[in-house]
């Protein structure tokens, strides 16, 4: 199957996006001064001149034709996203902690923590989707969902998103998932994440992320309300 696209340019913003002191990715009001914001040069996207979409293992793939702003041509491979993202929860008891999974990773073949993450269902929101799976997985609902930002895996060449959930004000309510045995639940103090990220045990590049990238949100919310120790 062939798809052809006509050639479009696109434009980047000035300045690269960050996360918001109210967690929309963007810039935030508090950021307008921030000398620590890196200023990168205006860059055009490249022209899209072709897409050619096929099948390959079970996958949607896209060879797309491209000439960048120098005039060089080249063509680039894309794996296309099949049916709806995922979600990656940051669920967190008390200001302090969050809760991590253990589970069976097959890929490594051994017991990984990391944070609670699902496929979202048809017709469901991020939120929704997060809330399902924390009962599912952890046995905890939330009351305050935030969501933060997309994670994406390989942005190189795959087009594929996790959304990360901030989840607070828990309370107790477990529903049945698809897990072939119980997953362990294992709260973790954000003070202590330098440890976390050491362990052998804790490798998925998301989980990572997210847990670093909602410390630093909680510490600039804290600083902002003035709630510092």
């Amino acid at each position: 199957m062939h798809r052809m696209a006509a050639g479009r340019v696109f434009a980047h913003t000035r300045r690269a996006p960050v996360i918001g002191d109210n967690g929309a990715c963007g810039l935030a009001a508090s950021d307008a001064g921030n000398q620590n914001m890196i200023d990168l040069p205006e860059k055009t996207l490249p022209i899209v001149h072709a897409v050619q979409t096929r099948e390959e293992g079970g996958r949607v793939v896209e060879d797309v034709d491209l000439e960048f702003a120098n005039g060089e041509r080249r063509r680039y491979r894309r794996v296309c996203a099949r049916g709806p993202a995922s979600v990656i929860i940051a669920a967190m008891p008390d200001p302090e902690t969050v809760l991590l999974v253990r589970e069976y990773a097959c890929g490594m073949h051994r017991y990984e923590l990391g944070l609670p993450k699902g496929r979202m269902d048809a017709g469901e929101t991020p939120e929704q989707a997060a809330n399902r799976e924390l009962k599912e997985e952890v046995g905890f609902g939330a009351r305050r969902l935030q969501l933060l930002r997309p994670l994406s895996l390989a942005p190189g060449y795959m087009e594929f998103v996790t959304h990360l959930v901030l989840a607070q004000d828990l309370f107790p309510e477990r529903l049945p998932g698809d897990e072939p045995e119980e997953i362990d639940v294992v709260p973790w103090k954000l003070n202590d994440l330098h440890e976390l990220m050491l362990r052998e045990d804790c490798s998925e590049g998301r989980s990572l992320a997210a847990l670093f990238i909602v410390r630093e949100l909680l510490a600039r919310r804290a600083v902002s309300s003035g709630d510092v120790a």
